[in-house]
């Protein structure tokens, strides 16, 4: 977990931050919440909840990262290496 001395992102931070993010694409889209969970496949209900809370299942995100073109930004999550030192560049 990222801490930073003035600001701590708690999960629940992260979870509404990705629901806020994904909320503005679907307007972008000019989608309803129900014609967003039609195109998803993800029901009415979870839409809703993911919206308002967060919180929703790794699948169901899955399937909404799909439909906006997000699915290879998924994929690639806590893919990339963090290095310590540029010792540890340079042995590479």
């Amino acid at each position: 977990m990222k801490l930073d001395f003035f600001k701590i992102n708690t999960p629940k931070d992260i979870q509404k931050k990705i629901a806020e993010n994904v909320r503005a694409r679907r307007k972008e889209m000019k989608l309803t919440q129900e014609e967003f969970a039609k195109k998803t496949g993800v029901s009415l209900g979870s839409i809703k909840r993911f919206e308002n809370t967060g919180e929703i299942s790794l699948f169901s995100l899955t399937k909404i990262a799909i439909i906006l073109d997000c699915d290879d930004e998924l994929m690639q999550l806590f893919s990339k290496k963090h290095y310590n030192s540029i010792e540890e560049i340079l042995d590479e």
